[in-house]
């Protein structure tokens, strides 16, 4: 077995554990599985759990293809070379309570030849309601996965996701940022092809561990129809966001991606209020002011 394939069976393993233990937390959801094939070469496994206890949509989505790049693609990486393979898991959930947060992971291999390949990925958190100390469980969590590999990456990456995961329109972040990496390999992190390939195992195996805790601390809370109406808004973010900014929609869209799985990351029920602003003094409000780049949760 080969890097890439090596790499491709992990995350198909990682994919496993993490349907497993969502399907735990939630406790009567189940997952559905598509199994798909792209034109042009591979293809994969999307999987949609809904209308479970907690989660209201979300999906855990494996892809492995290959083929050609589009030549927009080939200019953006300053590549001569076309032939691709791509490899990754991908997971947006969204719940029922606004309470428990949105959360979204990706990790993935890319490589186009010996010279030029990669890892990327990432988790981030979007709160409906930030609760600090979540925040802080959260990036502490984050931190402590990150120091296995590298005392720098957890400082570095999460500032990457503050800057990444950032609304430019409406001048705020999308949530509380986490991590965010793309392009490792050994020229940039004096790791070799496989600690980082370890790391971004570590970075898929802590999703459950995170989001169980999430959702344990969070889905008895009660909530009120105008906190159920701040939800849809904030989801409107979050589709904003994708839309717009996302590399990962972008790159599927441009490879002839399948775009039911491309699109599983937006929400089941969204809104948007011209003009909205909330009332001072309230969580909504608190909320908003929190939605900035560099904050330190963990201190």
């Amino acid at each position: 077995m080969d890097f890439k394939e090596k790499v491709a069976e992990s995350y198909r393993q990682i994919q496993d554990e993490i349907c497993s233990g969502l399907e735990r937390a939630d406790g009567l959801g189940k997952f559905e599985e598509e199994h798909w094939e792209r034109e042009g070469g591979g293809g994969g496994r999307t999987r949609i759990i809904q209308n479970g206890n907690v989660i209201e949509r979300g999906g855990v989505n494996f892809s492995a293809v290959y083929g050609k790049l589009p030549e927009v693609v080939m200019k953006s990486f300053s590549a001569e070379e076309d032939d691709f393979i791509a490899t990754g898991v991908s997971i947006v959930i969204h719940p029922i309570n606004p309470w428990v947060p949105i959360i979204h992971m990706n990790i993935r291999y890319f490589e186009l030849n010996e010279k030029l390949r990669w890892f990327g990925g990432g988790i981030d958190v979007t709160p409906h309601y930030i609760v600090e100390n979540d925040a802080k469980f959260f990036h502490q969590y984050l931190k402590n996965v990150c120091d296995q590999s590298s005392p720098d990456f957890y400082p570095e990456f999460k500032a990457w996701a503050d800057r990444y995961f950032y609304i430019k329109h409406r001048e705020e972040t999308r949530g509380i940022g986490g991590i965010f990496y793309d392009r490792l390999n050994p020229q940039k992190t004096q790791l070799t092809f496989d600690e980082i390939f370890k790391f971004s195992e570590d970075v898929g195996n802590a999703f459950v561990p995170i989001y169980s805790e999430l959702i344990n601390r969070n889905k008895h809370k009660e909530y009120t129809d105008q906190q159920k109406s701040w939800q849809y808004l904030r989801r409107g973010r979050y589709v904003e966001f994708n839309l717009v900014y996302d590399a990962g929609t972008k790159f599927g869209l441009e490879t002839n991606g399948r775009v039911e799985s491309i699109l599983m990351s937006l929400p089941p029920t969204a809104n948007w209020q011209y003009n909205f602003k909330p009332e001072l003094g309230t969580e909504e409000e608190r909320t908003i002011s929190l939605l900035k780049q560099g904050i330190d949760w963990i201190s």
